[in-house]
């Protein structure tokens, strides 16, 4: 029934309730995340009808082509949260430094990472992409932010989620007591929760990677592809799909509903880099959701969370999803760094043919 829905806002009021930390300071900032959310769906979902779609013409800090809706998103994330007195200070994928609050507002006691518009290389062909954001507590509430003090690991998050701008407006939110959905009801302008306590599988049939970089893959990765592409008659005795979207968001909500297991390892394309996501503003935030849904979050060697940051725009390899599959990619790694493969895992394969058989 219409009054038996709960809103974001009284989910969070009634959650802190319950903690006995109702003082409104936070339940302030995920509504300020949310409304920021929400300009960034409607910014998205007029498209070319508002004359946003392409290229914005420029790079942002991490070299990549930013498009109109990148400066938009992030535009409306910085402006939606600076004013209220929450922060202490902000981070943007697309920004090369912190992000002080302006003189002209108070400063609060949290931090807020964000990547406005996760996949935004989807945007012209109309593919879901999202806003991730996580909160830390800052170390020096009131004062103005400086860079070591968004340099926590992910297991001080206090907060993280992830908005989905797909057929559905959803807002995934977890704050360390389980993972709840909420769908943007667009008649009344309020989230609403629609998928409480998410729960991921520990099994799959389902994994996630970017194929055309397999010449790339470490011996494990490979390894663990090939069984999967094996099937039934494979070790591990069962088909499996391959799924690609492109957009973390998206393949993250894929695995939160129905199981599976996303990796975007350590390769051998780009040397210099240790991985291709961003430690900061994706792997924590979407490790912490996936963790307290139940699944796992690697490197592909190490608990993600537990990673410690050197530095506001840190790249890491990162391996998501049903908790069983995660701790097998990781077993490969330490058997293969520790010298411990067996011979009957060795495949040919590795060096001379393709995952994709004639």
């Amino acid at each position: 029934m219409p009054d038996q829905r709960i809103t974001l806002t009284q989910f969070i009021i009634e959650s802190q309730r319950s903690c006995g930390k109702a003082t409104g300071d936070f339940s302030g900032l995920l509504n300020d995340i949310a409304t920021a959310c929400k300009v960034i769906a409607n910014n998205i979902g007029r498209g070319a009808l508002a004359g946003t779609l392409g290229s914005a013409g420029g790079q942002n800090v991490q070299g990549e082509e930013q498009k109109q809706l990148d400066l938009i998103a992030d535009s409306a994330m910085r402006h939606g949260n600076q004013w209220a007195g929450h922060l202490a200070g902000m981070a943007s994928e697309e920004q090369e430094d912190i992000i002080a609050i302006p003189d002209a507002f108070p400063r609060g006691r949290y931090l807020l990472l964000f990547d406005p518009l996760d996949g935004s290389s989807n945007i012209d062909v109309n593919i879901a992409v999202g806003t991730i954001f996580s909160v830390l507590k800052s170390p020096r509430p009131g004062a103005a932010a400086s860079l070591e003090d968004f340099l926590q690991p992910g297991t001080e998050q206090v907060c993280a989620g992830f908005a989905l701008y797909g057929p559905q407006t959803m807002l995934i939110l977890t704050t360390g007591q389980g993972v709840n959905g909420f769908t943007l009801d667009h008649g009344i302008g309020e989230f609403i929760l629609t998928h409480p306590l998410l729960r991921i599988p520990e099994e799959t049939q389902e994994f996630a990677i970017n194929a055309s970089n397999e010449r790339f893959w470490e011996p494990p990765v490979q390894r663990y592809v090939e069984e999967c592409l094996a099937g039934k008659s494979g070790p591990r005795s069962k088909d499996f799909n391959m799924r690609w979207i492109a957009s973390l968001v998206a393949e993250a909500y894929r695995i939160l509903i129905r199981g599976g297991v996303f990796m975007y390892p350590r390769d051998s394309k780009n040397p210099k880099q240790p991985g291709r996501l961003r430690l900061m503003y994706e792997a924590n935030p979407i490790s912490f959701i996936i963790e307290q849904a139940g699944g796992g979050a690697s490197t592909g060697h190490n608990r993600i969370m537990s990673v410690l940051p050197e530095s506001l725009h840190q790249r890491v390899p990162f391996v998501f999803g049903s908790k069983r599959e995660v701790e097998r990619i990781n077993r490969y790694h330490h058997e293969y760094v520790g010298g411990n493969e067996r011979e009957e895992d060795r495949s040919p394969l590795f060096a001379t043919r393709s995952l994709f058989r004639n």
